[in-house]
């Protein structure tokens, strides 16, 4: 392991100018509920300037919560999908509902799907057919798709590339394997993005993934409410923390802190088709 990923520490500067995106929040979880004005606003404060909302949290209706914070909020946009710790509950029917939300103007992904082999929430085969679904819709809308994957980098890899996921690309969001998925994902045009694992004393190989990645490829999220960055881990997580891993990410890669997340945000609008504010 490079040294670089076992010394590098965030730099905690205030007062800079970053422009952040949270690329993957769950704003729609009750625990944001009596708050997310002040969650909202905290984050403008730390610099972001955009955040998805994922309608993939939980079951279908969470789709429909997310597109009613993306009709309230104007800097926060939604993807529809299903989580596929929820995949047993998906059919055509589902599928063919999904479509029609991602008719909203403001629906930037499919997603989030993919595998977890790590819960089995739902059977494999059925989260192996979902997953091949939703890559198909996400062809058909000509929108990214956003991956869930644990301990299933093969599986993960193989339906992507069968189903020709190619075509519109997408996120390994919460990237938390190692580099044999993040190359292949690389080769496939997927972005990596990096969620507050990274800050883990622990997280040596995600680390390391995070410091080589092609800078042009590297996305920030939190994953709100899970996965908060250090200092605030075991905490709830919310979008103005992404700043804490924007900055541990650039001190990783020796790089100024606001370019970071200037490239970072760049990457996001591009991949998303959000709109470019100066």
């Amino acid at each position: 392991m490079p040294r670089s990923a076992l010394t590098a520490t965030p730099r905690t500067t205030p007062g800079t100018d970053m422009r952040l995106i949270d690329t993957h929040a769950h704003l729609d979880f009750d625990r944001f509920q009596e708050d997310l004005d002040d969650i909202l606003a905290r984050a403008k404060d730390a610099g972001l300037i955009q955040i998805v909302t994922i309608g993939a949290s939980s079951g279908m209706e969470s789709n429909h919560r997310a597109l009613a914070l993306a009709d309230r909020f104007d800097h926060v946009f939604a993807t529809v999908g299903v989580h596929p710790h929820d995949a047993k509950i998906v059919d055509l029917e589902a599928v063919r509902a999904i479509d029609v939300l991602a008719d909203h103007a403001k629906v930037v992904a499919i997603g989030e799907t993919g595998l977890d082999y790590h819960y089995d929430n739902s059977p494999r085969d059925e989260q192996r057919q979902a997953f091949a679904w939703f890559i198909a819709l996400a062809r058909k809308r000509k929108l990214p798709v956003i991956v869930h994957t644990r301990d299933a980098d093969e599986d993960t890899i193989s339906i992507l590339t069968e189903e020709g996921a190619d075509e519109v690309g997408g996120i390994i969001h919460c990237f938390s394997s190692g580099p044999w998925l993040a190359e292949r994902a690389l080769d496939l045009g997927f972005h990596l993005s990096f969620s507050g694992i990274v800050t883990f004393k622990k997280a040596l190989e995600i680390q390391e993934v995070a410091r080589t990645a092609p800078l042009d490829r590297i996305l920030v999220e939190t994953d709100a409410p899970f996965l908060a960055p250090m200092p605030y881990r075991g905490k709830r997580n919310e979008p103005s923390y992404v700043a804490h891993t924007a900055r541990f990410i650039a001190g990783l890669r020796g790089m100024d802190e606001d370019e970071f997340a200037e490239a970072t945000t760049r990457n996001a609008q591009r991949l998303y088709g959000l709109p470019l504010i100066p």
